[in-house]
């Protein structure tokens, strides 16, 4: 009777969700699971850190919407890979990884490699399971992408002890599970979506705030279709950027465009409020929130414990975006609603103001690169169905400010955890899913250097992206804000001074350039996009340039009199905290 491994078994029910590609850092543990990618050929995307591999899962179903699979050795593999992990746990993002782990024949007795890894995983994924009989993975692992897709998505963790992994038993014993998730979602009840609608039909000024709940539930298309039915003016966060196109009449960029203090002058802000999956966190709700108190939400959401989180819910609807989204456009067919003219002119003209901001700055050519001209040429550059990544505090917002993202899944950037370094890794995982479209990372000089041999994983593995580094020679965000809190030329660990990083790329195996002038930059960019390989386009900018939200950050603690923080500061009572203002340590 012919006989299978634990490698074999994953590689099979990995193939059964339909997935042939994973990101990894080779290690022992694992060479069972390797030599059954090889029979089945798979494609192994080999990194050279573990964090990049877990970043590239991450950055896998960010850009597909289906989850990506990461594999990791046991200990300082996994260990590695935590911040990948956290990150997609925190932006809510549906992956796999797989660790290895020591014999479970050797617990305790102080094995290589050895540490808890559960301990680690728990608090930061949705389901963490290590298996302990190889006829069992099987299961675990379509258990695991169950946990992943399923609900509110998120990470999750399978934990192969080697012994497990390598033994061998009988095919005729192993049970591939069948139909083991659901093949219908949640739809909205009849009478929260008729009080929605009823609300909508009332409101005068509607906002639809998108969030990752409609890219994960591949809700685009009939966002569009209920925004143009109702005429009401979508808003999106990052993962759903590009869900209604940006250049579309009834989009109007982030949530910000509907803060309460943009439109105290104007006649008021939102009246009622639409959270299609997206949660109350950091710009939503708290003294941080652009969502007016008096104003009606809605908060669409598939999952029931999220309704109501850090403010009061007129009305929770508990249901998948699209569904809902299906079920209102049904139900709205031959109601008239408002065109909303005034509202949806004064959002425009709001935006038209963001985008003009720097234009002076567009039109120069004299003096340093000024960051919103490096973004605004590179955009001009790019194909308009091109994939950005953006990476850096600054750096991440000036080509946010500048690209047009046409459908989701084309601009990947940062979440809750504010996790740097996830640029080029993102984008090798955006080149790995589409092969055929142009992809481009843009990152600052300082999380460069958090996945810089990445550089190398590109060249050896055929993902020809191009990467801009925004090289202002410090950590601009950090430097900017600490001279804002504390004056100019006061500053601490934050310079990074000039480096040639074009060099070290082509170190590597990529294509390098250096640019110093603005009227390079564009030849320089064609000769990177057109190389055929990676390449590194080091552009050094104005390092005194602060970008708008750096301003709007640090302001509470930049208001203050001089006088005032040298008398706290000598009496030592509290500190300064850049994100809420002042407070008393305790």
């Amino acid at each position: 009777m012919a006989k299978i491994d634990g490698g074999e078994m994953v590689v099979r029910a990995l193939e059964r969700e339909g997935v042939h590609e994973i990101f990894t850092l080779h290690g022992g543990h694992l060479d069972a699971i390797y030599a059954a990618c090889m029979r089945h050929n798979f494609r192994v995307i080999d990194t050279r850190h573990e964090q990049a591999a877990a970043h590239m899962a991450d950055g896998w179903a960010r850009t597909t919407g289906r989850p990506g699979v990461a594999l990791v050795t046991a200990g300082p593999g996994v260990t590695d890979a935590v911040t990948g992990v956290a990150n997609a746990f925190m932006d809510s993002i549906p992956m796999v990884l797989i660790g290895g782990r020591s014999p479970l024949s050797d617990d305790d007795r102080l094995p290589l490699q050895a540490v808890d890894q559960m301990g680690l995983m728990r608090p930061i994924t949705k389901w963490a399971r290590s298996v302990t009989h190889t006829d069992r993975i099987p299961e675990y692992v379509a258990a695991a992408f169950r946990y992943a897709v399923s609900g509110r998505p998120g990470p999750v963790f399978l934990e192969l002890p080697i012994d497990v992994l390598f033994a061998r038993v009988d095919e005729a014993s192993v049970a591939f599970p069948e139909n083991y998730r659901p093949k219908t979602a949640p739809s909205p009840s009849r009478a929260a979506l008729r009080q929605a609608l009823d609300w909508l039909k009332e409101a005068k000024r509607p906002a639809i705030l998108a969030g990752g709940g409609v890219w994960f539930s591949q809700a685009a298309r009939e966002l569009v279709q209920f925004a143009e039915l109702t005429h009401t003016p979508v808003m999106a966060n990052s993962k759903a950027r590009g869900s209604i196109p940006e250049d579309h009449d009834l989009c109007f960029g982030g949530f910000g465009a509907i803060h309460p203090a943009i439109h105290a002058k104007n006649g008021g802000s939102a009246d009622l409020v639409l959270l299609l999956g997206t949660r109350i966190g950091l710009f939503t709700g708290g003294r941080n929130s652009v969502i007016p108190a008096d104003a009606n939400v809605v908060q669409v959401d598939i999952e029931p414990e999220e309704i109501g989180r850090n403010r009061g819910i007129e009305l929770g609807v508990v249901s998948d975006c699209r569904e809902f989204l299906r079920d209102a456009i049904e139900a709205a067919k031959g109601v008239k609603f408002d065109e909303h003219r005034e509202w949806r002119e004064r959002l425009g003209a709001i935006r038209h103001a963001g985008r003009s901001r720097f234009q002076d700055a567009l039109k120069s050519a004299t003096g340093p690169i000024h960051p919103a001209r490096m973004a605004h040429e590179i955009a001009n550059l790019l194909d308009p169905e091109a994939i950005v990544t953006a990476d850096g505090g600054e750096t991440a917002a000036w080509m946010g400010g500048a690209w047009t993202a046409r459908h989701p899944g084309r601009f990947l950037s940062h979440g809750y955890l504010g996790c740097l370094g996830v640029g080029i890794p993102f984008a090798l995982a955006a080149k790995a899913a589409h092969p055929d479209r142009q992809v481009f990372c843009i990152i600052g000089d300082g999380s460069v250097g958090l996945n810089f041999a990445e550089f190398h994983t590109a060249a050896k593995n055929n993902l020809p992206i191009t990467v801009v580094v925004n090289n202002d020679k410090q950590w601009g965000m950090s430097k900017h804000g600490q001279e804002l809190m504390w004056g100019k030329g006061r500053h601490m660990a934050t310079e990074l001074g000039m480096v040639h990083y074009e060099r070290a790329a082509e170190g590597l195996g990529a294509h390098g350039e250096l640019v110093e002038r603005v009227e390079d930059i564009a030849p320089a960019m064609k000769r990177a996009l057109g190389c055929g390989r990676v390449a590194c386009v080091n552009i050094v900018t104005d390092p005194d340039i602060i970008e708008p939200g750096t301003l709007a950050l640090y302001s509470a603690a930049s208001s203050r009199p001089r006088k005032e923080e040298a008398a706290e500061e000598k009496q030592a009572e509290g500190t300064t905290l850049p994100y809420y203002g002042k407070r008393k340590l305790e």
